[in-house]
């Protein structure tokens, strides 16, 4: 085997690995797979031999591109219009079928919005410690800094999460079956219905990026989030309008379609009483590029 074959089945067994680095850094699978190539590059410039680990090497160089990435897109962000949400990772609706990095940690998109209120190097402590178990010592050496500094980075960066992570114990079927009745009073037009599947904290947030219509604000309480659904569905409807039952990073959710094009995708969170606590929305067209119908359409059969 020749060492360039060598330096990509290397960077192909931790690929997963490294995309599920970059996309809890960026909140978007398109930057992550440009991290990748760019990682790719440096790794191809590297003599393979002499490196001892490997997989370790090759986060710590996706993770400071990452950092670099996620610097500059806070300055876009302060731009954007509307509510900000990650791009969807969407799967088939059965739990063999959902996506590996989904299944192994909790990529849901309330956390990714948790982690967006992270300075980066927070984020990629959090990250390398909390969810991959990299050791504090392997982490500073990863960011050219002092294991006690990463030590405090990591502890203040737990402690934010851990005040604002979700706490959802509804099971799978619960959500799931929420979120079917929540789409068929909608679709029914049926208001009270809808009202009484919601929490009365319920949020709901939509992201349409200034391209397509969404709410500006976050919508709170049952009345306001029925009222503005029925208004888009009444005052917007979608031609040859098709909804699909997926999984939206490992969560209960909807593809909608008009056509063959994708509208929108929405998430659902559901506390353990079944109700519905927050939705998510996501209409932007450039974060449902990734979005396609084959991966999920072959399951319904």
């Amino acid at each position: 085997m020749t060492t360039a074959e060598r330096a990509l089945d290397l960077f192909e067994e931790h690929r997963p690995v490294l995309f599920g680095v970059a996309y809890r850094m960026l909140s978007s699978a398109a930057d992550a797979e440009d991290i990748l190539q760019d990682a790719w590059l440096k790794w191809s410039a590297v003599d393979v031999g002499t490196v001892e680990a490997p997989r370790a090497y090759l986060t710590r160089i996706v993770t400071n591109l990452s950092i670099s990435r996620l610097r500059s897109a806070a300055v876009q962000r302060e731009s954007y219009v509307g509510p900000w949400l990650p791009e969807p990772l969407v799967t088939a609706s059965e739990p063999d079928a959902a996506d590996g990095m989904a299944r192994a940690e909790d990529v849901s998109l309330a956390m990714l919005v948790v982690l967006e209120t992270l300075s980066p190097l927070e984020r990629a402590v959090f990250i390398l410690k909390e969810v991959f178990g990299y050791p504090y010592a392997e982490i500073a050496g990863m960011l050219d800094r002092s294991e006690a500094s990463v030590r405090q980075v990591g502890s203040r960066a737990r402690g934010h999460v851990e005040a604002r992570r979700p706490r959802y114990d509804a099971p799978a079927e619960v959500r799931r079956k929420a979120t079917d009745e929540f789409l068929a009073a909608c679709l029914g037009g049926d208001l009270n219905e809808m009202m009484e599947l919601l929490a009365p904290d319920v949020t709901a947030w939509t992201d349409g990026g200034g391209r397509i219509r969404a709410a500006l604000r976050p919508l709170t309480g049952p009345e306001k989030v029925c009222r503005w659904l029925i208004g888009v569905m009444t005052n917007s409807p979608l031609p040859d309008f098709s909804a699909h039952p997926v999984d939206v990073n490992g969560r209960p959710g909807y593809v909608f379609l008009s056509g063959d094009r994708v509208d929108s995708v929405v998430c659902a969170e559901v506390d353990e009483a079944g109700a519905i606590t927050a939705l998510r929305l996501i209409r932007n067209p450039e974060k449902l590029e990734r979005v396609r119908p084959e991966d999920w359409q072959s399951s319904e059969g």
